[in-house]
């Protein structure tokens, strides 16, 4: 099991999230957006401050993991773009943290430019289906 904690006001990480969830046929993720009611009752353990600048996860173990760590076991629990995993490998695994920290730091303007919206305006009006 592992939990995601996202910002489900970005475009693309509420798409990824609404992918991941169609995908997890054995129930393997809980998702929670650190924008959701209660978020921080829930959670007194997740920073949301944290959480908003870099995606955390929590094992079911309760260690927390972050950034592409908790992208590339999504992905691998819903046993779904197997290739992904190469973003851990070693050498790969430093460029890709660096790539991944610019998406993350720059994730709103990214959004703006690929789906022409920089915030989710359905969950913005508290109307979002995830």
């Amino acid at each position: 099991m592992l939990t995601i904690f996202y910002d489900g006001y970005c475009p693309l990480c509420a798409a990824e999230m609404q992918t991941l969830r169609s995908l997890d046929i054995h129930n393997r993720l809980k998702l929670e957006d650190i924008h959701g009611n209660n978020f921080q009752e829930k959670f007194p353990h997740i920073d949301p401050i944290k959480a908003d600048r870099l995606l955390h996860g929590q094992l079911a173990d309760g260690k927390i993991i972050t950034g592409l760590d908790v992208t590339c076991l999504a992905w691998k629990l819903v046993e779904k773009h197997r290739w992904i995993q190469i973003l851990r490998w070693p050498l790969i695994r430093f460029f890709a943290d660096l790539g991944y920290g610019f998406f993350a730091r720059y994730r709103h303007q990214i959004s703006a430019f690929v789906t022409g919206k920089p915030r989710c305006t359905r969950c913005l009006q508290d109307r979002c289906d995830l």
